[in-house]
């Protein structure tokens, strides 16, 4: 079957803001008395904030509402970014990667967990709207990642068929969630995600060039 549209994350795909994000949560655990592991953090990945902060309160019983953690951490994110943005940089080979599947009629859409203004800030200082049909964020929709709904909905919004659909993660989560909706997946292993499972991935790369269209294009 012909490829027809690929389904982008964000964070650790198309761009790095892992860095800002873990000193973020950080410095939110730290002004709500928390201490978290690395072990801990490290299985979040892919998830939206809301979720993490929910499984927070639980698990250290905290008094304040996961809504309180989220606005915290959000407030720290959007310090560093204005402040770090200097440093926040494409993921090296990401845009000829957008470009040549733009090129060659290939719907674009992007599914992430982070908030819309994270994606709009990100898609703005790169201009990449020109290249996509539409945006998602995870964190408007009833469930996050590892759920399916995310690229399920992103398919619907590139209007094709799941089995006609690529998606591209680097994270346990969103490959679980592509694995569970039934969509191709192609994880992409970089020095930015550490102690990640791959294992449901059709296809494990670390170079972008590996799933140029003309190399993927009769893959799904």
């Amino acid at each position: 079957m012909a490829l027809k549209a690929v389904l982008f994350d964000m964070d650790g795909v198309i761009v790095d803001t892992e860095p800002l994000h873990k000193k973020a949560y950080f410095l939110m655990f730290s002004k709500v008395g928390i201490e978290v592991s690395q072990e801990l953090y490290n299985s979040y990945t892919g998830q939206s904030t809301i979720d993490i902060c929910k499984d927070l309160v639980n698990k250290f019983k905290l008094s304040l509402e996961a809504k309180e953690l989220v606005a915290y951490k959000r407030a720290f994110f959007k310090e560093l970014f204005f402040s770090d943005k200097n440093d926040l940089q494409l993921l090296d080979g990401v845009l000829d990667l957008i470009k040549n599947y733009y090129e060659n009629g290939i719907t674009l859409v992007l599914a992430s967990s982070a908030s819309m203004v994270t994606i709009n800030n990100v898609f703005n200082k790169f201009d990449l709207n020109q290249y996509f049909k539409g945006k998602i964020s995870g964190a408007d929709l009833k469930a996050s990642k590892p759920h399916p709904e995310i690229f399920l909905k992103a398919a619907g919004i590139a209007e094709v068929r799941k089995e006609e659909c690529l998606v591209i993660e680097d994270s346990t989560n969103g490959i679980r969630a592509a694995y569970d909706g039934g969509i191709y997946c192609v994880a992409y292993k970089s020095e930015h995600s550490k102690e990640q499972d791959y294992s449901l991935a059709q296809k494990l790369i670390s170079d972008y060039a590996e799933i140029k269209y003309e190399f993927i294009k009769d893959i799904v």
